[in-house]
């Protein structure tokens, strides 16, 4: 593998879309799932669940409110937001331009048996 695939910058690889929140796949694997969330102002995503995986925004640009549980969390560049599996989370409006790293392990999708899994 060249060095330059273990590097991306990732405000380079951000995408807008004028009618819904558009997601950018960085990273995938059965243990993992890194990717981007970018937001034009105004839009949001939906409160959901993941059950039996952990998530976690990053906010890279832009300022945005997230809803966790029951709260509702202002963020800005630099901000963590986590979510714990089962936990309902999502992101209540974009008040900027706004993109946000998202990582969840493990990745949605169908269960990884201990077969499957590397030791």
């Amino acid at each position: 593998m060249e060095s330059r695939e273990f590097v991306q910058h990732l405000v380079d690889r951000a995408t807008f879309r004028p009618d819904a929140m558009a997601k950018v796949d960085c990273f995938r694997s059965h243990r993992l799932i890194v990717g981007l969330n970018c937001f034009e102002p105004g839009q949001s995503q939906a409160a959901h669940t993941h059950a039996g995986a952990d998530k976690f925004y990053v906010v890279l640009a832009g300022k945005a409110t997230f809803l966790v549980a029951d709260h509702e969390i202002a963020a800005g560049p630099g901000d963590l937001i986590t979510a714990p599996a089962g936990v309902p989370h999502g992101v209540a409006r974009a008040h900027e331009r706004t993109v946000v790293l998202m990582a969840m392990a493990p990745p949605p999708g169908p269960a990884v048996s201990a077969e499957t899994t590397p030791r």
